[in-house]
């Protein structure tokens, strides 16, 4: 099965507003994705919203969010069930500075139904970080019975290995290539974790112009980790442009 496991809507302030889950599941779905999981930044929103999408379209489906930590680090937090994502977002927006969105600087933060209904916009900046730090985010998220995946570790800006130097031990389930991280020379640095790949799309052409694949069955947490744990899992190439 083939999965892209980092794909932000139109709720993450960066991304494009064509983002919405209902386009989001077409494109993945006229890709062959088996799999997919919402990861907007600090909030799980619009994760009601492509479950509808991904139970009516018959794709799997995971959600969560891609965590900004106190560390200026972003994460991959992955869940089975709309509820264990949004009990993370309620833990993360509690631990974050209560200033309320210019979408004019930062972007609109749009809250939409299945079928693309505006059903609320967003208050907080979703682009600023929370106070939680990353072995209480691993805590939380394992807790809760989610995945926790270091993203984009070879970028420059907010992954792990900018930020720390490495990848801590003991705190991710896998870690996340981007779109055009060199596999043979990220690899060493991934510190022994599986890898994946993701497109990290924030515009629709971008949803599964990479992924990473296993020989899973059903689509789940559960799967997922064991492929990790069994180092099943295998990525595309790299693009050679972002």
């Amino acid at each position: 099965m083939r999965f892209d496991l980092h794909i932000h809507s139109c709720l993450s302030p960066c991304a494009a507003l064509e983002m919405s889950p209902s386009q989001i599941v077409g494109r993945a779905v006229a890709a062959g994705m088996g799999g997919i999981a919402l990861t907007d930044h600090q909030s799980a929103k619009n994760c009601p919203a492509i479950a509808e999408c991904a139970r009516r379209a018959g794709i799997g489906c995971l959600f969560g969010m891609e965590l900004q930590s106190a560390e200026e680090v972003h994460t991959l937090a992955l869940f089975d069930t709309v509820e264990q994502a949004l009990a993370l977002t309620d833990w993360v927006c509690e631990a974050m500075p209560k200033r309320v969105n210019d979408p004019e600087t930062f972007g609109d933060q749009p809250v939409v139904t299945w079928d693309d209904d505006i059903v609320e916009l967003e208050w907080r900046i979703l682009a600023m970080g929370c106070r939680r730090t990353i072995p209480e985010a691993a805590e939380k998220i394992h807790s809760l019975g989610g995945l926790y995946i270091a993203a984009h570790i070879d970028r420059p800006n907010y992954s792990v290995v900018s930020g720390l130097g490495t990848v801590p031990e003991g705190c991710f389930d896998a870690v996340e290539f981007s779109r055009t991280a060199d596999e043979q020379a990220w690899t060493a640095k991934a510190q022994g974790y599986a890898v994946t790949r993701s497109s990290d799309a924030h515009n629709i052409g971008d949803v599964a112009r990479v992924w990473s694949e296993a020989p899973i069955g059903a689509f789940s947490v559960e799967s997922l980790k064991k492929a990790f744990a069994d180092r099943s899992v295998r990525i595309s190439p790299a693009l050679t442009s972002f």
